[in-house]
């Protein structure tokens, strides 16, 4: 159920990548499949760095392709993102990630009183896969997609939710700096999820931290006594 225009002041504003989806489910079967395919192209001529890629695990994805692939083009890290992007899709589509436990039911709860968005770093056609194969249209308005925003700073794409959506105040729930600060910056409460990908020095950052989902509601009610 979404708020009116009469409610459209209060809002949660959610990142996608481990908070509300388990991509760690599916991230390193994605990219192993991408090296097959450079591999294949003789673009590649060793192991997939899975290793070396649990270590940068929720960085933006050029910063994964730079580091990955350092000797490989701009353009070629171009087409290894789109591979990369295909093969995530195919998963979300086969289910092999998930959300999070208790998910659904907390966004069906909190969209009885707050309106509920997206802010993600993750592309267009990858977060609209997600919304589709587990139906969170139910529950949020729109999804804003790091895309939107030339910068590539999560803070300028919370300040175009809230611009767009005339929000006066609310929350930020997310698992990493950027999140964080994106809260900060447009006078947001930030709460922090102690999930796959946090970093419990930025995690110190937020002014409330949730290490289970199903505990949100009740930080919500408490970050307004």
């Amino acid at each position: 159920m979404f708020r009116g225009d009469d409610d459209m002041k209060k809002a949660i504003i959610f990142d996608m990548d481990g908070t509300l989806f388990q991509t760690n489910l599916i991230l390193e079967s994605a990219l192993d499949a991408t090296f097959d395919v450079l591999r294949n192209e003789g673009k590649w001529h060793s192991e997939t760095p899975i290793d070396q890629y649990r270590n940068i695990m929720g960085v933006p994805l050029p910063v994964v392709w730079e580091t990955l692939c350092p000797l490989h083009s701009a353009d070629i890290h171009k087409q290894n993102n789109k591979i990369f992007q295909q093969k995530l899709i195919e998963l979300i589509q086969l289910k092999k990630g998930a959300l999070y436990p208790h998910v659904e039911h907390v966004l069906e709860t909190l969209s009885q009183t707050h309106s509920l968005f997206i802010a993600s770093n993750g592309q267009t056609k990858y977060l609209n896969a997600i919304i589709e194969t587990y139906k969170l249209e139910r529950f949020i308005e729109n999804t804003y997609s790091i895309e939107l925003i030339p910068s590539g700073h999560k803070s300028e794409l919370v300040r175009k939710i809230i611009i767009e959506n005339g929000i006066e105040s609310g929350f930020v729930v997310g698992d990493r700096a950027s999140d964080i600060l994106a809260a900060k910056d447009n006078q947001l409460v930030a709460i922090g999820a102690n999930f796959d990908f946090a970093q419990e020095a930025e995690l110190l950052l937020a002014d409330f931290i949730i290490n289970n989902f199903k505990e949100l509601p009740e930080t919500i009610l408490k970050s307004l006594k």
